[in-house]
């Protein structure tokens, strides 16, 4: 696996767990780490500006000093009427994953689901929401989108592991929520540590730090490259207190999720629904790349096999994947509610 692990080096790969060079202790005392994120935030930035014509100033700004974006009232009312009314009525696999006591279901928005989304589809394919995701995520590409439910205490089990402020991986990364709900401290507001984004020298001690140490002692998130942050650690930093983004339905938030950032904590059982994408690139790569469907076509088709094959691996030792096909038609009800309906009927 050396050559594979060695050339992995160049790439987005993070795992201090499956790669014993990310993860060599002896390497990252002498920086390995700490160059990779160096080197990788510097291509961004690059990238980031060559995608950042025609872009609103205050928009940018707001993205290179906090992290993220807020775009507020971000469609017209009827047409944000249209996808809501969509979202409700779509008829489509539904994938779902478990973790702590949150259930998060999702169903991709892919070509065939498009032509039962229209209002969606016209939202997504538009100059405006394909500009800020691209130059958000530094590639010049669409980005991987999802119907997504975020449902708050709807299982017994511990605290949600989402909910504690992280960082997704080294370098830049981009996902984005546009609410289909009002987002409050009802149903868990997404939460940012405005500025964590940006490298500083006490950010950077910190990452050296927990390079060294992950491998050994690490929480299986860490260890897999997204790096848990303690209040301490914060306080080590110079961080001041992460904020609830709570806005009205009808907002585009779009954050560099190399900040630390986290689900925010939901004052009771309740459940949000967002148009959820997520855009991500070999950092090393100074060119954003090339906008042609076909690849995004490409790309999503490569996720369903994916997630096929991770259902098909877990099947044979007996169990379920991580993201797994339930009964149910929307992100909207559970199977235990798809399978009520179905006695009923």
């Amino acid at each position: 696996m050396l050559p594979v692990w060695f050339v992995q080096l160049f790439t987005q790969a993070k795992s201090f767990k499956s790669n014993r060079i990310i993860g060599s202790v002896l390497l990252n005392r002498c920086g390995l780490h700490v160059a990779r994120i160096v080197v990788a935030q510097s291509i961004m930035r690059l990238r980031f500006e060559l995608l950042g014509f025609g872009i609103d100033k205050q928009q940018k700004r707001a993205y290179f000093r906090d992290g993220f974006i807020v775009v507020k009232d971000a469609l017209p009312q009827e047409h944000f009427d249209r996808i809501k009314s969509e979202v409700a009525q779509i008829d489509a696999q539904v994938r779902e994953c478990r973790q702590g006591d949150t259930l998060t279901h999702r169903i991709l928005i892919d070509e065939k689901t498009q032509q039962s989304l229209p209002a969606c589809s016209t939202m997504l394919q538009s100059d405006q929401y394909l500009s800020l995701h691209k130059f958000a995520s530094g590639k010049n590409n669409r980005p991987v989108s999802y119907i997504q439910t975020i449902k708050n205490h709807f299982i017994d089990g511990p605290a949600d592991p989402q909910k504690n402020l992280h960082s997704d991986t080294f370098h830049p990364t981009m996902k984005s929520w546009y609410f289909l709900d009002d987002c409050n401290s009802k149903n868990g507001p997404f939460t940012y540590l405005p500025g964590s984004q940006r490298l500083s020298l006490a950010r950077l001690k910190w990452e050296y730090q927990k390079s060294i140490t992950i491998s050994q002692q690490g929480d299986p998130y860490s260890s897999n490259g997204s790096f848990r942050a303690t209040p301490e650690d914060l306080a080590s930093m110079g961080f001041g207190d992460a904020i609830g983004l709570s806005v009205p339905a009808n907002t585009l938030v779009i954050a560099n999720t190399h900040g630390f950032h986290r689900r925010g904590d939901a004052s009771d059982r309740s459940m949000r629904t967002e148009i959820w994408s997520i855009s991500r690139s070999n950092p090393f790569n100074p060119f954003p790349g090339i906008d042609l469907p076909a690849l995004s076509t490409l790309q999503n088709r490569a996720l369903t096999l994916y997630r096929e094959y991770c259902d098909r691996k877990a099947l044979k030792n007996g169990t379920q994947s991580s993201w797994h096909i339930i009964d149910a038609t929307n992100t909207l009800e559970d199977e235990q509610t798809a399978q009520e309906d179905k006695q009923a009927a």
